[in-house]
């Protein structure tokens, strides 16, 4: 698949903006809880320059490498936090795990909204067939923001259901003291978060299911986004 300008600069865009809002709700809602060690750090901002200077490999080198290796963009960044306040706090770091993924789903709900706006203006319409880059079609100077777009449901949609599973490491696991007694919670974060059996387990797991289910989700999403006008399956 070639790799042009355009492309990388949609995609690149598009990821960037969704992993820096994901990091910095996290980072916000960390520090309104009580824990300021990600606003020391400078992610509790939409700047992309404090998450890129934190995680370079994954916000920069993984992402453009996957994307030239003609997949789904994928990459990574992280916002600090202080272990002591979690663990004495086991409900106020569910919540802050818990923001990252929320902020991926209002991502994938503006998208939409976008979507469905262009639609009614007349610039967007239905692809021929459903690919991450293309839920829909504009034309001339349209075509660039229905791609951008289409990227920005699709990638936001994938973060959001990846990192909602609860088990570690990913944010749905920091998030399940959210549903469990304090102590209990605590317990959860001792023997789950930080152990890299777990983690990789965890990532296993998450892959198995993601993998297959997201077809899925994504067709019936985008069935969803174009009800009365296209249909998919």
């Amino acid at each position: 698949m070639g790799l042009d300008l355009e492309r990388v600069l949609l995609w690149y865009g598009a990821f960037l903006a969704s992993t820096v809002l994901h990091e910095a709700a996290h980072a916000w809602v960390a520090f309104r809880l009580g824990d300021p060690t990600a606003y020391h750090g400078g992610q509790v901002s939409l700047d992309p320059r404090a998450h890129v200077r934190r995680e370079p490999i994954g916000t920069v080198v993984v992402p453009l490498l996957s994307l030239a290796g003609g997949g789904m963009m994928l990459g990574w960044a992280s916002a600090p936090y202080d272990p002591v306040w979690a663990m004495r706090s086991p409900r106020r770091a569910a919540a802050m795990a818990l923001a990252g993924p929320l902020a991926n789903l209002l991502l994938v709900l503006l998208a939409a909204i976008a979507i469905r706006a262009g639609v009614a203006a007349g610039v967007f319409g239905p692809p021929a067939a459903l690919a991450p880059a293309g839920l829909a079609v504009g034309h001339g100077a349209w075509a660039a923001a229905a791609t951008l777009l289409s990227v920005l449901f699709t990638l936001n949609l994938t973060l959001a259901v990846l990192n909602l599973l609860p088990v570690p490491p990913l944010d749905g696991g920091g998030a399940v003291p959210l549903l469990l007694p304090e102590e209990a919670g605590r317990t959860w974060r001792r023997l789950t978060l930080g152990s890299p059996v777990f983690a990789a387990l965890g990532l296993l797991l998450a892959f198995q299911v993601v993998g297959p289910a997201m077809r899925r989700l994504f067709l019936a999403a985008a069935n969803l986004l174009w009800s009365g006008t296209a249909a998919y399956g």
